[in-house]
């Protein structure tokens, strides 16, 4: 039993500052939708309100994003619960791991995929 709630508690602990990270990503998103470039000679010439088409691409991503990350937090958890009350039986344990190792790889993609449209709409 001390085992249990050890595996628990320590799955636990790794996945609650990747959910704080990716929310706090989200908030710093929101606080500067801009990146800051609209300083310099004449700053911004777009009205009050008006968004493009990079904030609006931008906000959807943050949004997917976060809800990703959020189901992947959650499916990890769940895999772990799964694994604790598996009993010994090889089969729950193998679909206990692979539902921890699959959240965990997308959890992963989703984080790439980030970079990677950050990285295309800094260049466009």
């Amino acid at each position: 039993m001390k085992k249990l709630i050890a595996t628990f508690f320590i799955s636990l602990a790794t996945l609650l500052p990747s959910l704080g990270l990716m929310s706090a990503q989200l908030v710093h998103a929101q606080a500067d939708p801009k990146g800051n470039i609209c300083k310099g000679i004449g700053g911004c010439t777009e009205p009050a309100g008006s968004k493009t088409v990079n904030d609006i691409v931008e906000t959807v991503i943050n949004i997917l994003s976060f809800v990703i990350g959020i189901a992947g937090v959650i499916m990890v958890i769940v895999g772990g619960f799964k694994y604790v009350i598996s009993q010994g039986d090889s089969n729950s344990i193998n679909s206990a791991k692979n539902t921890i190792l699959y959240a965990l790889v997308g959890l992963v993609v989703a984080a790439m995929a980030q970079v990677i449209v950050r990285f295309v709409l800094n260049k466009v």
